[in-house]
């Protein structure tokens, strides 16, 4: 589990390779989420998300030898680019192996980062069987997206920057995958600022991190469940759910018209791009979810948007 003396290092490794990126507000979301919300704009991080600070933080701490052979891993888009990102920054080979059905755009920019590309079939068992095939041949170190522990202490450097910058800050939200970036999160917060709730959404179609922290058992893999955010299809990451349970986080669920709709409003009142994924938290805020709360910061997790595929039309 990453210590508080990882998430320094992770900080000082990151310095100048990734971005520090702006804290914004909106009038207009905050009257509608009767909150005051601060939006941590991580959809213009490097490579359009925030996975570009856990990559790279893994990359980073490689050896020599290790990272002579490259990385590889399995993602479905965002973390797939930030590794071929971080990899050529170190002038390293990087693999990534890709569900056929991820979006052109993220498959696009993936190639365009200098990585080889292997399709697969969408389901976890094919991503992970032609992963060590890969990693078989080449001798590539696989980065896991979220179970990483470097990975892990990458990403929580996005909540140590929005409360150095906003001490008033009293509640961090995060949408939840696999984790990486809401376990990091909550390490930030334990280790640094314990007054500060961390909390999670996610969408109720594969609504099972929710699952899992409600009971207090780990919950399997949604099964063919299907969602417009579909960075948040994959299971929540065993240590996150570790880290997360024993800091007793929370999970809120959105249904798929609310994101929609979410992701719709914060284009048009903020001119700002997210993804779907980046709109789970906004569409939870904008429900109202908390408005007992002072003042809250939402980590807008990515803008990589396949404009061919918008799930709104051009008019109401």
């Amino acid at each position: 589990m990453p210590t508080r003396e990882d998430l320094a290092r992770a900080r000082a490794r990151l310095m100048g390779k990734v971005h520090r990126t702006p804290l914004v507000s909106s009038g207009a979301l905050s009257e509608r989420a009767g909150v005051e919300l601060r939006f941590k704009c991580e959809n213009l991080q490097r490579a359009g998300a925030f996975k570009a600070r856990g990559a790279t933080n893994a990359v980073f701490a490689l050896d020599e030898d290790d990272a002579a052979c490259g990385v590889c891993t399995h993602s479905s888009g965002n973390h797939g680019q930030a590794l071929a990102l971080a990899a050529q920054l170190r002038g390293i080979r990087s693999f990534v192996v890709m569900p056929a059905d991820a979006p052109a755009v993220k498959k696009a920019a993936v190639l365009g980062y200098g990585a080889e590309v292997i399709e697969c079939a969408p389901t976890l068992a094919a991503r992970e069987t032609t992963l060590a095939e890969i990693a078989e041949r080449t001798g590539a170190t696989f980065v896991h997206p979220y179970e990483d522990p470097r990975v892990i202490a990458g990403q929580a450097s996005a909540a140590a920057e929005i409360l150095e910058e906003d001490p008033e800050v009293d509640t961090v939200v995060v949408p939840v995958g696999g984790g990486g970036l809401f376990a990091g999160s909550s390490l930030t917060c334990r280790h640094l600022h314990p007054a500060v709730a961390v909390v999670g959404a996610e969408p109720s179609a594969v609504d099972d991190a929710a699952q899992s922290l409600r009971s207090g058992v780990h919950a399997p893999a949604p099964d063919g469940a299907s969602t417009m955010a579909d960075g948040l299809r994959t299971r929540l990451g065993t240590l996150a759910f570790q880290i997360l349970r024993a800091d007793a986080r929370e999970v809120v669920t959105v249904e798929e018209e609310a994101i929609a709709e979410a992701m719709r409003f914060f284009w048009e009142r903020t001119k700002l791009i997210i993804e779907p994924s980046a709109a789970v938290p906004v569409a939870a805020a904008l429900a109202g979810t908390w408005r007992d709360r002072q003042k809250v910061a939402i980590v807008l997790s990515g803008g990589n948007v396949d404009l061919d595929h918008l799930p709104f039309g051009g008019g109401r």
